[in-house]
């Protein structure tokens, strides 16, 4: 009976590897302490979720008007026409707060009510679309929670769609972090985010609103993508905002926070010009391709499933540790034969399969294995 052959071992990054190429551009460390005047603060890059900057991340308060991220990505995911227009439900009239004037029988589109949410920052639209969506707001709370769930968010709880004060309606400022950079990633929600006026036509009630959203860093910050502003007695000043450059998104959070442009602005900025979206693993380029001989085929090319980027600044190449795992008899072209564990700072950050491009009919002996570990060792010693 065959046994399949089992190789691991581990490589440290070092600042010169052919395996892959790290262009870190900056030239100077530039690591200050970054914090706010705010009760919280948390600034993430969106894809990694890597925390940047950070400032009681954990703690629970009310959040007001940035709840709508959920409440918009809940009512996008669960609402299979966003042109349908629905009748305005009575318990939608007259919500305390930020309105955009819906009336009784009116009936107008979800994404007009998607809009007024998250540029106006209606609550009578927010509470509109968790009676279409949820059947109620109770209905609909439960299903913000139980996404919140599957995004992390584990330290919040929603029990209104639109952020008005609750013993019970609580969020951190990473979590909200979280739940904005997952967000981000639906393109309708990122449209609608980062629009800055928009238009709802004459309905059966109303004439035409124009709608100016209230976030004015899309107008201040460079490339600013969104997303919500909020404020009560309670929460104060709340802001989540979020910049793309560079091929890397920053997502930044202050939680009852006076200056709340002037701050995320200056978080924002700090964190493009520390930290460089890295490409680590190039699902293109080759992984070893003399990591493992078969005596009648020659090399077993071996490569990603994936490109794998992550968040680095200066200096921090040193921080990221590569691990390979291969299992092995006989393989055909394409098949998953192992992974490659990425770590940083002795953290697991991401785990990558491997494939192949070719085939091996022959089970790799010994003496084959010891071959190719030398060779894959003076490699690495000529670099």
């Amino acid at each position: 009976m065959k046994k399949t052959k089992i190789f691991a071992f581990v490589l440290l990054i070092v600042a010169s590897l052919s395996v892959f190429t790290l262009n870190i551009k900056r030239n100077m460390v530039s690591f200050a302490t970054h914090s706010s005047s705010g009760v919280a603060m948390c600034v993430i890059e969106k894809d990694s979720k890597r925390i940047l900057y950070s400032k009681n991340e954990h703690k629970k308060l009310p959040m007001a008007s940035t709840t709508k991220v959920m409440t918009a990505i809940t009512v996008i995911q669960n609402c299979t026409d966003l042109e349908q227009y629905i009748q305005v439900d009575d318990s939608s009239i007259g919500v305390e707060g930020t309105s955009i004037y819906l009336r009784q029988g009116e009936m107008i589109k979800v994404k007009d009510l998607l809009y007024g949410l998250m540029l106006r920052s209606g609550n009578d639209a927010a509470t509109a679309l968790a009676c279409h969506v949820g059947g109620d707001v109770k209905g609909f709370a439960n299903m913000m929670n139980n996404l919140a769930k599957t995004i992390g968010a584990t330290n919040s709880n929603f029990v209104n769609p639109h952020g008005l004060d609750h013993k019970d309606h609580y969020t951190t400022a990473y979590d909200l972090a979280l739940i904005s950079a997952y967000a981000l990633n639906n393109p309708i929600f990122k449209d609608i985010v980062s629009t800055k006026t928009h238009v709802i036509d004459a309905t059966n009630k109303s004439d035409k609103r124009y709608l100016t959203n209230k976030n004015r860093l899309l107008s201040s910050l460079d490339g600013c993508c969104g997303v919500k502003t909020g404020f009560t007695s309670k929460a104060g000043r709340c802001l989540v905002s979020a910049s793309e450059r560079d091929n890397m998104t920053i997502v930044c959070t202050v939680l009852n926070c006076g200056p709340m442009f002037e701050e995320s602005t200056s978080l924002i900025n700090s964190a493009f010009a520390e930290f460089e979206q890295t490409k680590v693993i190039d699902k293109n380029k080759e992984i070893y391709n003399e990591y493992i001989i078969d005596e009648n085929q020659g090399k077993l090319y071996l490569y990603a499933e994936e490109d794998f980027y992550y968040p680095l600044g200066f200096g921090e190449i040193n921080d990221l540790r590569l691990e390979y795992n291969v299992a092995l008899d006989t393989a055909k072209e394409g098949q998953t034969i192992g992974e490659v564990k990425i770590f940083f700072k002795n953290d697991l950050i991401s785990t990558i399969k491997l494939v192949t491009i070719n085939k091996i009919d022959k089970l790799i002996d010994n003496k084959t294995l010891q071959i190719s570990e030398l060779l894959w060792e003076e490699k690495i010693n000529e670099n």
